[in-house]
């Protein structure tokens, strides 16, 4: 029986991974914080596993993973979160428990899980469109989704000579506990159900970049490519 490793699986796209990668077959070991989530997936299958332990924590991170039931083939660090700055007034505490968070918690996942790591074994790694074009109230997320998806990329190069393949999710909006608490409008939002059929089905297929939905990545990709000071007059206009 195959295995995959799911962090933040207990709420939006990581929950609906376990589920679906549960009812595919799999052996899922599904990690979160909250214990009354993580009660409420393990009693969905008897192929769940569970794992309570905060990405934030390094120590603790370690102390937990440092043993596995079993290795999964399969590593999906998906956990994050998002809060946004307000009238450009910036909260340096607001955007540390971004960061620590999106980028040191990802960090700490992979330190503490890289002793498992075998050739031949896929890491995914959930950042976000968002990172590829500067917006507005963004400056906490943004900044940390594109500190992951360099992150990322730059393990990818590092690991390819180990035989392991790392892939990156860079989602568009998708309907979400996360999303919901938005109060601007989110064009082109999809289902929790379809990120998470597009990422197992991009993952089957070996794909490095996975980016959906279709359109509104390529436009804000296509958005990406331009002068820095195009971007921004783009960006104020459509935001606007």
């Amino acid at each position: 029986m195959k295995t995959v490793f799911i962090t933040g699986a207990t709420s939006g796209i990581g929950l609906q991974l376990a589920k679906d990668y549960s009812n595919a077959g799999w052996k899922v070991i599904a990690c979160g914080r909250n214990p009354s989530r993580l009660g409420a997936l393990s009693s969905y299958s008897s192929s769940i596993h569970t794992v309570q332990f905060d990405i934030t924590d390094l120590n603790q991170a370690k102390d937990v993973l440092r043993d596995l039931p079993v290795i999964p083939q399969l590593w999906i660090l998906n956990a994050g979160d998002c809060e946004y700055v307000d009238d450009g007034v910036v909260d340096a505490a607001l955007i540390a428990r971004v960061m620590s968070t999106n980028v040191i918690g990802l960090a700490n996942s992979i330190e503490s899980i890289q002793h498992h790591l075998q050739r031949s074994h896929k890491v995914v790694i959930v950042g976000s469109i968002a990172s590829e074009v500067a917006l507005p109230r963004a400056e906490a997320y943004g900044a940390s989704k594109a500190a992951v998806s360099y992150f990322a990329r730059a393990l990818k190069l590092d690991l390819k000579e180990k035989g392991i393949q790392v892939s990156v999710v860079y989602p568009g909006f998708v309907k979400t506990p996360l999303t919901d608490k938005n109060t601007f409008p989110m064009p082109m939002m999809i289902s929790v159900e379809e990120a998470s059929e597009t990422i197992r089905k991009s993952i089957q297929k070996g794909k490095s970049f996975i980016y959906f939905p279709f359109w509104f990545t390529s436009i804000l990709r296509l958005i990406g490519l331009m002068p820095y000071r195009w971007q921004l007059a783009i960006a104020s206009k459509l935001t606007n």
